[in-house]
């Protein structure tokens, strides 16, 4: 028990927490980001606009083919070999964010060829252009397909912050690494703290998306 409350002190505890805030900015950033560029990469690839689709695909396929752990590489040592020298926070969001980018490309392109073509049709239908049918008619319903598919790969690209403490991010793994590091006693309340932490945000977010789905359904 000496040693459960030795390495549950606040001390220990603040630092923890650090790390949590640490982990939560790199997964809001890049949830913000992928999102955004996810979605206009399964849009281009969808519409299958000349050579551009195509080189799209090729690109989000070459991707999602590599490990997070090679881009994490690439982008924090690799890219200063060419002059582009970032930050571990700066590091872990972009890699993150092209890969989360890739699967959520997919996952777009996937749910938009989910809604029926009778939709797009019936928008053509009543005067409206292949754009204004494919904002207002088909992506609204595209999305509510969508949605148990992206929060899975959100929370998975939550948990997949703990590979950034290779390129020393001090999120929360790492700093777990560097409490149990100084007495090998509190490694096993250290993994415990951290299975509930990881637990507490990725089944808050879960939450979230379960109440978004009941709103548009």
């Amino acid at each position: 028990m000496s040693n459960l409350a030795e390495a549950y002190s606040w001390i220990n505890l603040r630092y923890l927490l650090e790390g949590l805030w640490v982990t939560i900015e790199v997964s809001v950033i890049s949830i913000v980001l992928s999102f955004i560029f996810g979605s206009i990469l399964g849009i281009i690839r969808y519409v299958r606009f000349p050579f551009l689709s195509a080189i799209v695909g090729f690109i989000i396929d070459l991707i999602r083919n590599l490990p997070l752990l090679l881009l994490l590489f690439f982008t924090y040592f690799g890219l200063p070999k060419i002059g582009i020298k970032m930050e571990p926070l700066s590091a872990a969001i972009a890699a993150m964010t092209v890969f989360e980018s890739a699967m959520i490309a997919e996952i777009v392109r996937s749910g938009i060829q989910a809604v029926d073509t009778g939709q797009m049709e019936g928008a053509r239908s009543v005067g409206m252009t292949y754009w204004q049918g494919l904002r207002v008619i088909v992506l609204p319903q595209a999305m509510k397909k969508m949605i148990p598919p992206l929060v899975s790969q959100f929370i998975s690209l939550i948990k997949d912050t703990s590979l950034a403490t290779i390129i020393v991010l001090p999120e929360l793994l790492y700093r777990a690494q560097i409490i149990y590091g100084q007495n090998t006693r509190y490694m096993i309340p250290m993994f415990i703290a951290l299975a509930v932490m990881y637990f507490v945000v990725c089944y808050a977010l879960s939450l979230v998306a379960s109440g978004l789905e009941r709103r548009t359904s």
